[in-house]
């Protein structure tokens, strides 16, 4: 069964639409999103794009701050403390990656925690870490909604992640193990990647490598989540060969249209409760 993430995108953003109406009729204050971009990467500023024209049909203000790629690296951190101390600011977002010559974990700890909506900051991740309720990254959070929404048992299964990066695969992680589940993280150094991939029950592929797990890989009836975006042949495909998978998996989230939507809705999402952690709670 195909796990359709555009369509659940749709039904959550429809859902943080209602709820900034009802919020600015109630607080009679407007979520709003910065986005800080840096550089001129064309990617990000796709990916800029795409969050600015979902915003707009939430109903979320956004603003993007575009700086040079050459700008030193206090004056970015001095950009980062004025939007931490503009109160009419709920979300600060900056688009990664950043140049070489900037510390990217610094500059994502002088974010706000309260207003750092990626979940990046250290606080947010030791949140997550503890199972406490905050603000987590977009993406592994989508891919959690979605199993969620298709009512995919999570307690008590295998889940093996191929894949540890700090955005996808450590994060997707842990929060599964918060859902009680039993994880395997695999890497570039796992001796025997398909014995580990045959044990999964829910097997989510971050690797930015196409076609990486075949149909001998996956278990008969387990749940596969892709979240690579690679373009293969002139195409986009995932790390999943689909086609051949699609037949052995009891669900699969296809490439484009599976995890991808998922990470601006659940931006929004954070966003929301951002705002609600600002504005709500005075």
């Amino acid at each position: 069964m195909i796990i359709d993430g555009k369509q659940v995108s749709i039904d959550i953003k429809n859902q943080v639409k209602k709820q900034v109406e009802t919020y600015v009729q109630t607080q009679g204050v407007i979520p709003k999103l910065v986005v800080v971009l840096v550089g001129d990467i064309e990617a990000s500023k796709i990916y800029v794009k795409n969050k600015e024209r979902a915003c707009k049909d939430a109903g979320i203000l956004t603003q993007t701050i575009r700086k040079s790629a050459d700008i030193k690296e206090e004056e970015l951190l001095s950009t980062i403390k004025e939007l931490n101390q503009d109160s009419s600011v709920h979300g600060i977002l900056v688009q990664l990656p950043l140049p070489k010559h900037m510390n990217e974990s610094k500059v994502i700890d002088t974010i706000d925690p309260r207003k750092d909506v990626d979940g990046f900051h250290t606080l947010n991740k030791g949140t997550m870490l503890l199972a406490n309720k905050g603000l987590l990254p977009a993406t592994p959070k989508g891919i959690l909604t979605l199993l969620k929404t298709y009512n995919i048992p999570i307690a008590g299964k295998k889940a093996v992640v191929v894949g540890r990066s700090n955005i996808v695969g450590k994060p997707v992680s842990i929060m599964l193990l918060n859902e009680n589940a039993t994880v395997t993280i695999t890497n570039s150094y796992t001796k025997d990647l398909k014995f580990e991939t045959l044990q999964a029950d829910i097997l989510v592929v971050a690797t930015g490598k196409a076609n990486l797990i075949t149909k001998d890989m996956v278990k008969e009836g387990a749940v596969v989540i892709d979240v690579g975006m690679n373009r293969f042949e002139g195409k986009l495909c995932g790390d999943v060969d689909y086609d051949a998978v699609f037949n052995v998996a009891s669900y699969i989230t296809p490439v484009p249209g599976g995890v991808g939507p998922m990470t601006i809705a659940s931006l929004l999402q954070n966003t929301l409760l951002a705002y609600e952690q600002q504005v709500m709670k005075k």
